[in-house]
C-alpha cells in the first residue's frame, strides 16, 4: 500500500502517547503526529478508513510542513475511500499547496485523477504537469502517456503526438546513433584513401593499418584497436561501410529509443570490444576491420528487450524488431557458409554480449510488462536490482579481460609476432613503428570483414 508516511524522516521514532485524542484540536509535535499518521496508514490497509480519519486530521496540527503534507494527503485518501470525493481533492490539493515535499509528487497524481473524475479535463492536464515535473523515473513514461490521452481529448492533436512520442521513448532523433554512423563514416573514408600499397595490401603504417584489429599489434600493447576497429571499413570496397552504417541506423536507433543515448553508445563501445576480444584470441589472423561485431551485440540487445523484458514499442519499432531474429540467424548463416570472408568470431562475440547485457540491464527509457503491471512477491528490491546489473556488467568486463589475456599469450608466442617485433616487448607507444619497420607494405590481401 502507499502509505502516507513514505519518505518521511522519524528520528527517534515514538508510538502515541497513551492519553493521544485523535479528536482534539490542539497542535502535536513532529514525531507524534508521523505516529498518528503512520497508526492511520496501519488501519488503512485493515480496511478501517473511519477510525484512520481522525488520526490524519489531527496530524495535520503540526508546524512541520513534510508532516502536514503527509497528513493531508493521507486524509485525501480516507476520504476518497468514504466517497467523499470533493472534500478528497480539496485535502490532497491542501497538501500540494505545501511545496516540496515527500507527498508533493503522489498528491499531484490523486488531484489529477480527481479532476479526470470531475471531468475538469483541462485542470488534469495542469496537474499531471505537475506531476511531469516531479515524477521519478519509472513513472515518467505513464504520466507522458497520461498527457497524451488528455491532450488529444482537449483537442491538442500536437501536444498529444508529443506526449505519446516521449511514453514510447521516442522524443528525441536517435541523435546518438547518427553520431556513431557519422564519425565511422567519416573515418572510414578518410582511412580508405591512402590505406592500400602497390600490391593493394594494407600499409600498417597508414590510417587503416593502425586502426584496424592486426593480432601482433594487440599483443604488443595496442589494445585500443579492440575497439578503433569498429571506425575502419574495407578498403577495398565502400559496400562494406554501406551495409554496416545500414544494420547500424536499423537497430542503433532501436536500441537508443529503449535504453537512452548514452547507454546505447556504452552498449555498443562495450559489445565492440568483446567482439574484438574474441576474434583476436580465437580467431586465424589476419587484418580485420568493421563495426557489424558492435552491431550484432546491438541485435543482440533488441533481441532480448522485446522478447524477455518485453519492452513496449510503437508499430514501427515492434515491426523493426520483429525481423532482428532472421537477421541474425541469416547473418551467421551466410558467415559460415565460407561464401564471404567475415570475421565470424567477432560476430558472436559481439552477440553474446549484447544478450548478456540486455539480459541484466532492462530498458529503462521505454515501459516493459513488468513496470506496467505490479510486480509479484519475491521480485528483487530496488538495491538487489541495481547489485545484480553491477555484477552482470563487471562478470562480462572480467571474462573479457581473461580473454584478451589469453589472445596476448597465443600471438606472443606466434612466429608472425616475433617476425613484426623482432626485439620483443617495447613500449606500446612505438609499437606502430617497429611494425612498418618490420614490414611498410601489406599484411593481407583480403581483410577479413566484420
Amino acid at each position: 500500500m502507499d502509505r502516507a508516511t513514505n519518505g518521511l524522516r522519524n528520528e527517534g521514532a515514538v508510538g502515541l502517547p497513551p492519553d493521544f485524542d485523535p479528536n482534539a484540536q490542539t497542535p502535536v509535535d513532529r514525531a507524534t503526529a508521523i505516529a498518528a499518521i503512520s497508526q492511520a496508514d496501519d488501519l488503512m490497509e485493515q480496511s478501517e478508513p473511519d477510525r484512520a480519519l481522525p488520526l490524519y486530521s489531527r496530524a495535520t496540527a503540526t508546524g512541520d510542513r513534510d508532516v502536514e503534507a503527509a497528513a493531508y494527503y493521507g486524509l485525501g485518501n480516507v476520504l476518497y475511500r468514504l466517497d467523499r470525493e470533493t472534500e478528497a481533492r480539496e485535502a490532497w490539493e491542501r497538501a500540494t499547496s505545501l511545496g516540496e515535499t515527500p507527498a508533493a509528487y503522489r498528491a499531484w497524481r490523486q488531484v489529477a485523477a480527481a479532476r479526470v473524475r470531475e471531468g475538469d479535463l483541462r485542470g488534469a492536464v495542469a496537474a499531471y504537469h505537475e506531476c511531469e515535473k516531479r515524477a521519478p523515473r519509472q513513472d515518467r513514461a505513464e504520466i507522458a502517456s497520461r498527457l497524451g490521452w488528455l491532450n488529444k481529448e482537449t483537442g491538442n492533436a500536437g501536444a498529444a503526438n508529443r506526449y505519446f512520442a516521449r511514453s514510447r521513448g521516442d522524443k528525441l532523433p536517435p541523435f546518438m546513433t547518427y553520431l556513431i554512423i557519422a564519425v565511422t563514416a567519416v573515418t572510414s573514408l578518410s582511412a580508405m584513401s591512402g590505406a592500400a600499397g602497390a600490391h593493394g595490401g594494407l600499409l600498417l603504417n597508414s590510417l587503416e593499418g593502425q586502426l584496424a584489429l592486426f593480432p601482433p599489434a594487440v599483443a604488443h600493447g595496442e589494445y585500443y584497436r579492440l575497439l578503433s576497429v569498429t571506425l575502419v571499413h574495407d578498403w577495398t570496397s565502400p559496400f562494406h561501410l554501406l551495409f554496416n552504417m545500414y544494420a547500424l541506423w536499423y537497430a542503433g536507433q532501436l536500441v537508443e529509443r529503449m535504453y537512452g543515448s548514452w547507454v546505447m553508445l556504452a552498449l555498443y563501445a562495450a559489445c565492440g570490444v568483446a567482439a574484438s576480444a574474441v576474434s583476436y584470441a580465437f580467431g586465424p589472423g589476419g587484418v580485420a576491420v568493421g563495426a557489424s561485431g558492435a552491431i550484432f551485440g546491438l541485435f543482440g540487445v533488441v533481441l532480448v528487450a522485446t522478447r524477455l523484458h518485453h519492452a513496449i514499442l510503437d508499430a514501427q519499432s515492434r515491426a523493426i524488431a520483429s525481423q532482428v531474429g532472421f537477421l541474425i540467424v541469416l547473418n551467421l548463416v551466410l558467415g559460415f557458409s565460407g561464401i564471404f570472408n567475415v570475421d565470424n568470431y567477432a560476430h558472436v562475440g559481439g552477440l553474446l554480449a549484447g544478450l548478456w547485457l540486455a539480459f541484466v540491464l532492462p530498458p529503462g527509457q521505454v515501459q516493459t510488462l513488468a513496470s506496467v503491471w505490479q510486480a509479484p512477491r519475491g521480485t528483487r528490491s530496488p538495491a538487489q536490482a541495481i547489485a545484480f546489473r553491477m555484477v552482470g556488467v563487471v562478470a562480462l568486463a572480467a571474462v573479457v579481460v581473461g580473454i584478451v589475456a589469453y589472445g596476448t599469450s597465443r600471438w606472443q608466442a606466434d612466429p608472425s609476432y616475433r617476425y613484426y617485433f623482432p626485439q620483443g616487448i617495447v613500449p606500446s607507444e612505438h609499437a606502430t613503428a617497429h611494425v612498418a619497420a618490420a614490414s611498410p607494405a601489406l599484411v593481407v590481401t583480403v581483410p577479413r570483414v566484420r
